[in-house]
């Protein structure tokens, strides 16, 4: 009988590991799908995050690639910019002569064409207006000075006009920035204004008894 009941044992045993498992309620199915849609959106968020980090480091490397290939370019362009420029402040645009007249409407048109080319290629002007608050990320001090009209910190005048390229400096603007203390003066008080007038003295009544007694005295 021993040796009988241990193959029955056995045949038990594999019908038992050979059974499904228990079937799942509608709740249940429901619950592990709604995991698994909760799963696979989040990877795909993930990926199309991934995605988009990845577009702009290679529009960025892109952008930066063409600066750095383009600045010195563009800053050996600023020197032949600023020669136009001083050239352009002594042009003779009121000359008599017209070969002189012709020749300083063609140093404006050049001046136009070179600066609307950078203007083409992002390489953008930095001139500051007169009266701006200094920025030390895109200007330079040269020099400060005092001013009547300008507060202290302010641009006083440019003497150089600066270029970015990019949002990148490629040279910073050459300012003058007015010292501490600077700015239109307050205009002085009217004094006799005030003595005329009984209600500037805070001991003066409605009749202005107070301010008789300040004249007279």
């Amino acid at each position: 009988m021993t040796d009988d009941a241990a193959p029955a044992a056995d045949q038990d045993e594999t019908k038992t590991a050979g059974q499904d498992p228990a079937p799942q309620t509608a709740e249940e199915v429901e619950a592990a799908l709604r995991a698994e849609i909760a799963q696979l959106k989040d990877q795909m968020l993930r990926i199309a995050a991934e995605g988009e980090n990845v577009r702009r480091r290679a529009e960025k490397e892109a952008n930066d690639a063409r600066a750095y290939a383009i600045q010195k370019f563009a800053r050996d362009l600023l020197g032949v910019a600023d020669n136009l420029a001083r050239a352009m402040q002594h042009a003779p645009r009121d000359a008599e002569d017209p070969l002189v007249k012709n020749l300083a409407i063609g140093l404006e048109m050049t001046e136009k064409e070179l600066l609307a080319a950078f203007e083409r290629n992002g390489l953008k002007r930095v001139d500051p207006a007169k009266g701006a608050k200094f920025d030390p990320h895109q200007h330079q001090a040269v020099m400060e000075q005092p001013s009547s009209e300008v507060a202290g910190g302010g641009v006083v005048q440019v003497m150089q006009v600066g270029y970015e390229l990019f949002g990148r400096i490629v040279r910073p603007a050459m300012v003058v920035v007015a010292a501490k203390g600077s700015g239109p003066a307050e205009p002085a008080p009217n004094v006799e204004a005030a003595v005329n007038n009984p209600y500037a003295h805070p001991e003066a009544g409605e009749d202005g008894a107070g301010a008789a007694v300040d004249r007279k005295a």
